[in-house]
């Protein structure tokens, strides 16, 4: 029940932006009934209705709609046009018995059942909504709008297993819908918990339950007991592939270098195709004023899986360490356009500064410490105005928690 009702609240708002949609349907179904219209008045009076739904006149339209199935009642568009208008004035059961009277009339009318399971949805009426939306994804299988509804419907029903796989035919219709990527990522969202929980109590003991939690609190920046779950996982499965990489992250963030160095060795002992260990491995190197080391081991890890995050500062700073001071730039110049992290493009500018003095490109090295500055500027800024904001939504604490100071310039992964 939790995750139907969580559904309906979402899609309560939803129903407010559902009449362009409603208007596109009965615009298009309009087109094909004019033709079918066997007088002038008819097609006045379709035009005239369509009119009036298309501009929200929905009195005005449900009457000349009604008029038309009066006259013409085996009018199968009318009737799903008349559905569509008392859908969007609330009046469902209403809108129900005109949907079903247009699929009695033409039974793969395109529209008519997706719209007949999103109103009995609205009555909660789960079960009928399935069957009539599942009926819209037979005959009209590349539908998105259908597929995304009938795993909203499978949602609600508290099958996210059935969910996601309705909502994935969705996504590959249309990729990038909002509607269908929200629904999609709370229904693999659900498969991911249920499956978890399952994991629980099918095998408490195991290291994967560690892991589990080892992840979720390093994702909270809980550094210190993502260590712990992890050395318990590891204590169980000394030699399961993945587990010292991802220990050796927590570590380093934080700030064990020594354990976290053991840690990454570790794991290539283990695995030596383990490319993030390899190339987390070659940071600390840098790190640790080791250019040599640090950028063999970058680059092999590039060689296996190009693009890894932050990989032209990474090699920026391992050529600057070793005195490539021109190749050193291009890394950094890609770094400082392109790299998403603004950290790292603040620090990728300071480094440039460096590297053009020691090419006597005084001109650029002025302009790299200038952006430089003014991203550090901005930062701070960004800073005061959160503490402004946390002061007036928390005006009965005396001081906020004191921030971490910001890091010294490193060599980020």
């Amino acid at each position: 029940m939790r995750n139907r009702f969580t559904e309906r609240g979402y899609l309560s708002g939803y129903f407010c932006h559902l009449l362009p949609k409603l208007l596109v349907w009965c615009l298009l179904v309009a087109v094909h009934a004019l033709f079918w219209a066997q007088t002038d008045t008819a097609s006045m009076q379709f035009e005239q209705a369509t009119l009036a739904m298309q501009e929200g006149r929905l009195k005005e339209a449900g009457e000349g709609f009604a008029a038309i199935v009066k006259q013409s009642p085996s009018f199968a568009e009318a009737h799903f046009n008349l559905g569509l208008v008392r859908e969007e004035q609330g009046k469902y059961d209403e809108a129900i018995v005109s949907f079903r009277k247009a699929l009695a009339l033409k039974p793969h009318l395109h529209g008519a059942n997706l719209f007949l399971g999103i109103t009995e949805f609205r009555l909660n009426h789960l079960e009928k909504a399935h069957t009539a939306v599942a009926k819209e994804t037979a005959g009209y299988p590349k539908d998105a709008s259908a597929w995304m509804w009938l795993g909203v419907v499978c949602l609600a029903q508290d099958k996210p297993e059935d969910a996601s796989e309705a909502l994935d035919k969705a996504a590959k219709l249309k990729p990038d819908d909002g509607d269908i990527l929200y629904h999609r990522g709370r229904a693999h969202l659900l498969v991911s918990k249920n499956s978890y929980a399952r994991m629980f109590q099918v095998d408490p003991g195991s290291w994967r339950v560690h892991r589990v939690l080892a992840q979720a609190n390093a994702e909270a920046d809980r550094h210190m007991e993502a260590i712990a779950e992890y050395e318990a996982a590891i204590k169980l499965a000394p030699t399961q592939p993945g587990l010292h990489e991802e220990i050796g992250s927590e570590y380093r963030n934080a700030n064990k270098i020594p354990e976290a160095e053991q840690a990454f060795r570790r794991e290539l002992e283990i695995d030596p195709n383990n490319v993030l260990a390899k190339y987390k491995l070659g940071a600390i190197a840098l790190e640790q004023g080791d250019g040599a080391t640090g950028k063999e081991l970058i680059e092999a890890a590039l060689r296996e899986k190009p693009g890894l995050i932050h990989a032209d500062y990474n090699l920026g700073r391992a050529q600057m360490l070793l005195g490539e001071d021109a190749a050193a730039a291009e890394h950094l110049q890609r770094a400082a356009t392109a790299d998403t992290d603004p950290e790292v493009v603040e620090q990728a500018w300071y480094q440039l500064g460096t590297v053009y003095r020691r090419l006597h490109r005084m001109d650029e090295a002025r302009n790299a410490m200038e952006t430089f500055q003014k991203l550090k500027d901005e930062g701070a800024k960004r800073s005061q105005q959160s503490l402004e904001n946390y002061r007036k939504t928390h005006p009965d604490v005396a001081e906020p928690p004191a921030p971490e100071p910001p890091p010294a310039p490193r060599n980020p992964q």
